[in-house]
Formats: structure tokens, sequence, C-alpha cells
């Protein structure tokens, strides 16, 4: 399986930037899992840390239904995917899980966010972060969205290299 990334518009407006931008990030984490089995997927990266490719997808669906389903839907209720209560952490440990099910989780709330990004009135849209106790706006959340993957894409990147010394951008 090869995953596409989209290409980024070098002129556009600022929310299909962002859109854009976000995609590509989204892209990449998938892209870096590209044919590598479910053991490879739980490889850690080095002791003592517990992260993993696998991890990092379970991570990444637990920030898409935080970010986007609770804060910006309000949807407040809404447990998480596999992280206990606020400890995020937690969804780092891929024991037992498959690349089916933690890509069916993450693919499932990619899904959500886009919807609910799309459905947003603009970006100066401001909602009630919980966790923070702080309002933001969805324009911060769609730049928040794209630092936590391209800081984690930088980490997928290095445990790829050394699975099979795949390397790229």
């Amino acid at each position: 399986m090869t995953t596409e990334r989209p290409d980024v518009p070098l002129i556009a407006d600022e929310r299909a930037l962002l859109r854009a931008n976000l995609d590509y990030h989204r892209a990449t984490l998938a892209w870096k899992c590209d044919d590598l089995s479910d053991d490879d997927l739980r490889m850690q990266a080095s002791k003592p840390s517990a992260l993993s490719l696998l991890g990092l997808v379970r991570h990444m669906a637990e920030v898409e239904r935080t970010w986007f389903r609770k804060t910006v839907n309000g949807e407040r209720h809404l447990p998480n995917v596999w992280s206990h209560a606020d400890d995020y952490q937690t969804a780092y440990d891929p024991t037992g899980c498959t690349r089916d099910e933690a890509f069916t989780a993450w693919r499932t709330e990619v899904e959500h966010s886009r919807r609910i990004e799309h459905a947003a009135p603009s970006l100066d849209l401001v909602v009630h972060q919980p966790r923070w106790n702080e309002n933001v706006s969805l324009r911060f959340v769609m730049l928040h969205m794209i630092h936590e993957y391209a800081r984690h894409n930088g980490h997928a990147d290095l445990i790829r290299e050394a699975i099979d010394g795949t390397v790229g951008a």
C-alpha cells in the first residue's frame, strides 16, 4: 500500500492552506507506516521510550477526537478511544492492537474532524477548550493540529528509519 500525499498549494486562501497542510501531515503519518507488519509498527523507538508508529497513530486518533469532536463540536462526554481520562500517554502503548484497529479509529476520527471543520462558519469560530479552561479559535485548532502532526512525523521518520532504513520527508 502506498499512501499518496496531497500537494500543498503555494497560493490559496488561509483556510485552504490550513486544510491542505493538515491533510499533508496526516498523509505523512500514514505514509511512514506503509508496507510494515503489525510487529514492525509496534517496534519501540528506543528504550525506555514506548513510542512506536502504531502508538503514534493511536495517539493522533485521540488528538483528532479531542480537538475536533470534544472541543470544536462540543462533544464533551465522548470517551477517549484508548487513553484513560486525560492521560494521553496511554495511547502510545500498542500492546494487542493491530494496524487495522488503529488505522480504522484514526481514519474515523480524521473524517469526523474534516466534517466538523468544513461545517464551521469560519476560522474565527471560538470554542472552549476544557482541559486548558481557555477559549480558542478554529484557526488555533488547525495550527495546533499541524504542529502536533509535524512534531510526531519527525518521531515517525526516525522510527521508520530504525525499522528498515527508509527515509524521506
